[in-house]
């Protein structure tokens, strides 16, 4: 059973930084597309970035590219989002997700397109 635990999250003030770690675990098979989503209260859940687990690089949502730096730790299972220059509308529940990949390097932003989510952790940015 795949298994999704996000920590981090915390509140801070406009122009902070944190960086969130996702542990991944209880995948059989290798290779797989993971990504952070973020949603906040009345709104959709938007893809922030993905990757793919074994190779190659992450994809970002214009809202939040040279803001936002993707880290996938192969070994540890890992994947972390470290947010700088946080903004008050950065305020959301953030969580990590995973899939199998439609083809080797997948990578997208779609919610609907990932099986596995964790339980999310709160971001709170105020003015």
């Amino acid at each position: 059973q795949v298994h999704l635990v996000e920590s981090g999250g915390d509140s801070v003030e406009t122009g902070g930084s944190l960086r969130l770690s996702c542990v991944i675990s209880g995948h059989t098979y290798g290779g797989y597309t993971m990504a952070w989503f973020r949603q906040a209260p009345g709104q959709e859940r938007e893809g922030l970035s993905s990757i793919y687990q074994v190779g190659g690089y992450p994809i970002y949502a214009d809202s939040v590219r040279g803001r936002f730096t993707l880290y996938r730790d192969i070994a540890q299972n890992t994947l972390d989002l470290e947010m700088n220059n946080l903004k008050p509308e950065d305020t959301a529940v953030y969580y990590c997700a995973t899939t199998p990949p439609v083809s080797r390097g997948f990578k997208t932003l779609r919610p609907q397109s990932y099986r596995h989510w964790g339980q999310g952790t709160q971001v709170t940015v105020s003015s």
